[in-house]
């Protein structure tokens, strides 16, 4: 009953917060500042359709590089965290129920297409919506379905190792370049801005829009990995 109230009381004043703060809103009729400026020159510079890609991976560079960070460190945390969990497991013998066929049937064939279409997504984040976060979650939730239909699957984390290591490597490496060769870190215009609206165009965003859905991809998976434990 105390907790009921507690909740009760919690919503209520969220709701109370939400309705005075909705009381002075007003729709905004023109931008101003600096997304003013986003708007009418990031095309211009920076040659992606996708406006919204060219503030995340160029205007926010730091800002993306930081949201990679914290995932590799997330990822690393659980992997830690679990690690000791995972020994004391592995002395007992585990029964795991196999899924049913057609259960197996379908994730075999819907993972490979899964993962063309998160690649899809990341390759093409410039020109539709999409991107390299995105597109890294969609690869993961194929490993989550292999995981689902098969519990003693198991990933190959040399390969893993080797994929993060080199997107995470490259991807500083290219914002390096973008300092050294063009406006500052990780901007796409060290390379050409190709024809707008084209696959090829927007500079090195589709390859920075790569790394960072292979590097999401593979910590995801790891994540997931470890949260199912191994036997």
């Amino acid at each position: 009953m105390v907790r009921k109230t507690i909740a009760l009381a919690l919503m209520s004043g969220l709701a109370f917060i939400l309705a005075f703060i909705l009381g002075d809103w007003s729709p905004m009729e023109r931008l101003s500042g600096v997304a003013y400026d986003y708007v009418t020159r990031g095309a211009a510079d920076l040659g992606a359709m996708n406006l919204v890609t060219a503030i995340v991976v160029t205007y926010r560079g730091l800002d993306t590089l930081g949201e990679v960070t914290v995932l590799f460190l997330a990822a690393s945390g659980v992997a830690v965290l679990l690690r000791r969990k995972r020994d004391e497991a592995a002395a007992t013998v585990k029964i795991k129920r196999a899924a049913s066929e057609i259960v197996t049937t379908g994730a075999s064939l819907l993972s490979p297409f899964i993962v063309m279409f998160g690649a899809y997504i990341f390759l093409n984040g410039h020109l539709s919506p999409g991107g390299g976060f995105q597109g890294g979650a969609v690869i993961a939730s194929a490993v989550l379905l292999l995981f689902l239909a098969h519990p003693d699957y198991k990933l190959r984390h040399n390969v893993l190792n080797i994929i993060e290591s080199f997107s995470g490597f490259t991807y500083v490496l290219v914002g390096l370049l973008g300092l050294f060769l063009a406006g500052g870190f990780l901007d796409n215009r060290f390379l050409p801005l190709g024809t707008y609206g084209t696959i090829l165009s927007a500079g090195a965003i589709p390859l920075i829009y790569t790394l960072i859905g292979l590097k999401v991809g593979t910590e995801l998976a790891g994540i997931l990995e470890n949260m199912k434990g191994r036997a």
